[in-house]
């Protein structure tokens, strides 16, 4: 009788924000997630637990026959751990989750391995919907491509290939999309706080901007005293923020460089 791609087993190494994202996903799919590893034992409890499956602190004791491995660590502590983490595994699928590592660096270690990248903003606290979510894979023959593409079919309707060199340049883009401009909103909490104004005052901007973009290219979108190159309000607000010299110094990098792009 022919399996259905969710009898794959599946074990996480990593319980972090998108290994418990990943990890919910799955599980509400009906995969079998058989087991969770995490260096710290309360974050591969607390996820085994929500999935049903076992968890382990030591990577020697990790699973030798699951079908699927799914790691999500930090760049170094993949690079660092990688030899401990596929001994005596080498016949499962093994996936990393980063944006910036290259797949090849599975080679030589095991002999079945690719990447699924997930293109989203994770946090533990707050679970996402994969349905919308585009995921990239990559695999060391044809045969792994197709598995990754039904595997992440399962969960998404945006399912595509990219290269390790495409990848890189997706992570690097995102850290622009999201990090970035996370980091705008923390600014701008920063100086409403100083004159005791709410931030959620800024959520219907920040909701409107992001629908925009849905429609306009983000060149086109672009609006404010920078684009017109307003020098009298954009020389008030570098006044006014006299004593934030590095918010200054953003600011005016900014305004140049939105002026230089329209």
């Amino acid at each position: 009788m022919k399996r259905s791609i969710e009898d794959t087993s599946i074990v996480f190494i990593g319980a972090g924000n998108l290994a418990t994202n990943l990890a919910h996903a799955f599980y509400r799919k009906g995969f079998r997630v058989v087991q969770i590893y995490s260096r710290t034992e309360d974050s591969a409890r607390t996820l085994a637990q929500a999935v049903e499956a076992d968890y382990t602190t030591s990577l020697e004791n990790v699973v030798p026959d699951a079908q699927l491995y799914i790691v999500s660590l930090k760049d170094d502590a993949l690079v660092e751990l990688l030899p401990q983490i596929v001994a005596g595994k080498g016949k499962g699928l093994w996936v990393h989750t980063a944006g910036s590592i290259p797949m090849d660096i599975w080679k030589g270690h095991v002999e079945r391995y690719g990447v699924f990248y997930p293109l989203q903003t994770f946090s533990k606290s707050r679970l996402v919907d994969f349905h919308e979510i585009p995921v990239f894979v990559e695999g060391s023959s044809d045969e792994e491509v197709h598995f990754l593409k039904q595997i992440a079919s399962a969960l998404s309707r945006k399912v595509l290939e990219a290269n390790s060199e495409q990848r890189r340049n997706l992570h690097l883009a995102a850290v622009f999309t999201c990090n970035f401009t996370n980091h705008m909103y923390a600014l701008a909490e920063h100086l409403l706080q100083k004159h005791g104004l709410p931030f959620d005052a800024m959520l219907p901007l920040i909701d409107e901007t992001a629908r925009k973009v849905h429609e306009l290219s983000p060149r086109l979108a672009q609006t404010g005293p920078a684009v017109r190159y307003d020098m009298g309000v954009i020389g008030k607000h570098l006044d006014m923020l006299a004593d934030e010299p590095e918010m200054q110094q953003l600011y005016r990098l900014l305004s140049d460089d939105i002026h230089r792009l329209v």
